[in-house]
């Protein structure tokens, strides 16, 4: 098992996770975070820290849509060691849904 990063991290990027992680899994986009599944531990320590809920365990991404997306962008993006400000609307962004289809943006972010 490893987790990954869902829906409900785009467009608010809290970075609360990042700071609790081990062994710097988490990986910067624009306004998104994502988990290189062959650096997580499953330590879990990450799950509790995010305040909208968008760290899961792999076995709740039946379909594996996550977990891909997170390897995928975890190989492009900037690793990113220390917590950052959210986005500047997270808290307008953190309740709403599905919004992979039309928010997500494949850009870096700095990173450290």
């Amino acid at each position: 098992m490893t987790y990954v990063v869902t829906d409900a991290c785009i467009m608010c990027k809290y970075t609360d996770c990042v700071e609790v992680c081990p062994v710097d899994c988490f990986y910067e986009g624009e306004n998104f975070l994502a988990i290189k599944p062959d650096e997580c531990i499953d330590c879990g320590v990450c799950e509790p820290e995010c305040p909208v809920e968008a760290i899961k365990p792999d076995t709740e991404d039946p379909d594996g849509k996550w977990t891909e997306l997170n390897a995928q962008y975890a190989e492009a993006w900037p690793n990113i060691t220390r917590q950052k400000d959210p986005l500047p609307d997270a808290d307008k962004y953190a309740e709403m849904k599905n919004k992979l289809e039309t928010l997500f943006s494949p850009k870096p972010g700095e990173g450290d």
